[in-house]
């Protein structure tokens, strides 16, 4: 089994096909989403395919070391996360090809008007070992 990161962006991935904003969403629209997304969660965890899932809060900041005795830099001239990553799912499948399986599913989670958004999802695996040197 490998692990992949099913990756939902706030924006920088192309338009879904439901594009509404989730802040102009009803109240029943943003419920049935998270019902579509815990129903999807509770199945992958029935067959032990899934690992986490979380949604991120809009705040947040980028932080590097500053150098010795300075506090720690903050932000900088690039896109925010908090701006881009909405949330995660981390499944753990047999093949690359049931991971683009499922994150197309969970691309259907309903929208504004309870139409599935279609959004696009990034699937990334996990890094299993370290990257080999070559000279």
């Amino acid at each position: 089994m490998a692990k992949y990161l099913l990756l939902k962006h706030y924006r920088g991935a192309p338009a879904p096909v439901n594009d509404v904003p989730m802040d102009r969403w009803a109240p029943e629209e943003i419920s049935a989403h998270v019902q579509y997304m815990n129903d999807f969660a509770a199945r992958l965890e029935s067959t032990g395919e899934f690992v986490d899932a979380q949604a991120l809060s809009p705040e947040g900041t980028f932080v590097r070391y500053g150098g010795e005795g300075r506090p720690p830099v903050t932000d900088g001239p690039f896109a925010e996360t908090k701006d881009l990553i909405a949330g995660w799912m981390v499944v753990d499948v047999e093949s690359w090809e049931r991971a683009v399986e499922l994150a197309g599913e969970l691309s259907a989670a309903p929208g504004a008007g309870g139409r599935p958004i279609h959004e696009w999802l990034e699937v990334r695996p996990f890094l299993a070992a370290p990257p080999t040197v070559t000279e």
